[in-house]
């Protein structure tokens, strides 16, 4: 099968189409339009088996997660999401993989309500490749930047799944049957938070997602917001499976250290604490306060049960 017959069986033919769409697959470039008053927001995420999922990975895992995390980029902004392109690194043509990948992308893409527009297809170690679009109401989008001392620190969801899921996935981590399946699916089929990320226009005062450990990433933030934070370990969020899994101890240590989790961490004034109480309500999102901002600029400090606190692995990292 070639590369066109690639495209024209898996990819071409999806039931979701938008209006907003001109010109979708099959030119040289794609034509859409952005409404009047929006934003376009767009994002590019790449997974490489072998460092982003493990090489037995199933086909159906891969294309949900390869199109979540890039769903998750637009929940940190406040986007909704509209289109995207896909290019595809493939070691060789296996049908029975396409028909399970391509029909799990569509599935989330449908859900979403969020077109394939384009992309490539090439022969080379697996690997895939998303840019996807959304829009923001001008002036609205979710920043980094923007946090301020005195905020307070929250994170919807449960922490420390994922790599509890990892773990299992690798053969490092045994437990029982029900907690298996729960973590490696927190892994594989990640939920992007996009209703959350809407809910949180214009009262989170920044906002990211947590992609490489929360310890990491929440330093994002105090960068570009040149703030200090405090969190409150006894306070992180977890899961009864991960509880389950594994002592209170190594659970902190997923729920801080480990990557895959992707839900909103954001920040929001005391000022906004009402509101966001009400707005989370309406959308029924769990999210946790978790610490709180300070003025010791670009400093973390992690506290359990009002004693110091020490992590020895802040999150992942691409380049040692």
């Amino acid at each position: 099968m070639k590369e066109f017959d690639v495209i024209e069986r898996f990819f071409a033919q999806q039931s979701h189409q938008r209006k907003d769409v001109l010109l979708g697959i099959g030119d040289d470039c794609a034509v859409t339009s952005v409404p009047e008053g929006q934003n376009l927001a767009t994002t590019t995420d790449t997974l490489i088996a072998g460092v982003h999922f493990p090489h037995d990975t199933p086909a159906e895992a891969i294309a949900h997660k390869a199109l979540a995390v890039n769903l998750s980029d637009l929940a940190a902004m406040g986007a909704e999401p509209a289109w995207f392109s896909l290019a595809l690194s493939l070691p060789e043509v296996d049908e029975n993989w396409l028909e399970g990948f391509s029909r799990s992308l569509f599935d989330l893409s449908q859900y979403y309500s969020i077109q394939l527009i384009g992309g490539d297809t090439v022969q080379g170690p697996l690997s895939i490749t998303v840019t996807a679009q959304g829009f923001i109401p001008q002036d609205q989008a979710l920043r980094r930047s923007g946090a301020s001392p005195g905020d307070l620190l929250y994170v919807t969801g449960n922490l420390g799944d994922a790599g509890a899921g990892l773990d299992i996935s690798k053969g490092e981590l045994s437990v029982s049957e029900n907690c298996e399946t729960y973590l490696v699916n927190r892994l594989n089929y990640p939920a992007p938070r996009l209703l959350a990320g809407t809910a949180l226009r214009r009262i989170a005062s920044s906002c990211i997602d947590i992609s490489d450990g929360l310890a990491k990433d929440v330093m994002h933030i105090l960068k570009q917001s040149d703030c200090g934070a405090k969190i409150f370990v006894e306070k992180l969020p977890l899961s009864i499976a991960l509880k389950e899994a594994v002592d209170i101890e190594e659970a902190y240590r997923y729920a801080l250290s480990s990557g895959d989790d992707y839900e909103l961490l954001f920040t929001v004034s005391e000022e906004q604490k009402g509101n966001l109480d009400i707005a989370l309500a309406n959308a029924n999102i769990n999210a946790t306060c978790i610490g709180q901002l300070n003025g010791v600029k670009q400093k973390l400090e992690l506290r359990l049960n009002d004693e110091a606190y020490s992590l020895q692995r802040s999150g992942f990292e691409h380049f040692n």
